[in-house]
């Protein structure tokens, strides 16, 4: 673009710069848009590529090796011990309060979750500790916590084996005259007619 000739010089290569940095705008819009079409095809062909790869896979390389005997049950052994085996669905014991007459229940309980499911304890303590999440009221977690006291005291659990929680637990929850307790219930007021007819 020609100027006329009376244009101040100032302006004249104030036009001349932006024309020369204009041009070079151009010539990087071109490079990069020869860049962008390059990338562009490159991209198209992989597609196609992966478009065919998933329109119809290869078959998976063929191994000379034989492959791994299925392993059978040992025919002496009996289906209940198979590893695969369902465990039925076990019920946790109920929480211990101070009543005697649940203390057996309890043990029982405790000790039948435990022999069904060893797998869930680590290690004998755990045990004990998993007992013990069921005193929850009462006299049963006022024991509860001082056995915990104890063993802040002394850094030392206090109680060392499954036997150890239920010789104390017997000591603490079970009455200490079972026969005598059921005859002072059976011998006791609450137990009898009374003075009422039988229809009442």
């Amino acid at each position: 673009m020609s100027l006329p000739l009376d244009t101040p010089q100032g302006i004249a290569d104030a036009l001349g710069y932006l024309q020369h940095h204009l041009h070079e705008l151009i010539e990087r819009q071109n490079v990069s848009e020869n860049n962008i079409n390059t990338t562009l095809v490159a991209l198209t062909a992989q597609l196609q590529q992966l478009t065919q790869l998933v329109a119809n896979p290869l078959p998976p390389p063929v191994s000379n090796t034989p492959p791994p005997p299925v392993p059978s049950p040992p025919a002496s052994s009996p289906p209940a011990l198979t590893a695969r085996r369902m465990r039925p669905k076990l019920s946790c014991p109920p929480d211990s309060g101070r009543e005697y007459h649940n203390g057996h229940a309890f043990l029982n309980s405790c000790s039948l979750y435990i022999r069904l499911a060893p797998e869930q304890f680590h290690d004998k303590e755990e045990r004990i500790l998993w007992a013990l999440t069921f005193f929850k009221s009462g006299y049963a977690a006022k024991w509860s916590e001082n056995v915990f006291c104890q063993e802040a005291d002394t850094s030392v659990f206090p109680i060392r084996t499954w036997r150890d929680f239920k010789q104390q637990f017997r000591v603490h929850f079970f009455p200490v005259n079972a026969e005598a307790d059921a005859i002072n219930a059976l011998e006791g007021t609450s137990y009898h007619q009374g003075c009422y007819d039988l229809e009442e």
